[in-house]
């Protein structure tokens, strides 16, 4: 695996983990907490939010979904 791949991976599982511990986030505290561009933070959120991990109630405002999973 590419060693980009491999950053990506782990800040997307890291974001997660993050979202997951905290209960409810915003993009910007995301942004924040990763050092990332918005732009990034986004990718990161669309590609949980397309395997049904992450949630937006609110516009800029994310949470966990109820799907478990293993986080190794």
């Amino acid at each position: 695996m590419k060693a980009s791949t491999d950053r990506m991976l782990t800040r997307i599982k890291s974001m997660y983990l993050f979202i997951k511990r905290k209960g409810q986030v915003t993009t910007l505290e995301l942004v924040e907490e990763f050092g990332t561009t918005p732009r990034t933070v986004q990718r990161d959120l669309n590609v949980l939010e397309y395997n049904n991990l992450v949630t937006s109630p609110a516009r800029g405002t994310w949470e966990t979904t109820r799907r478990r999973i293993k986080a190794s």
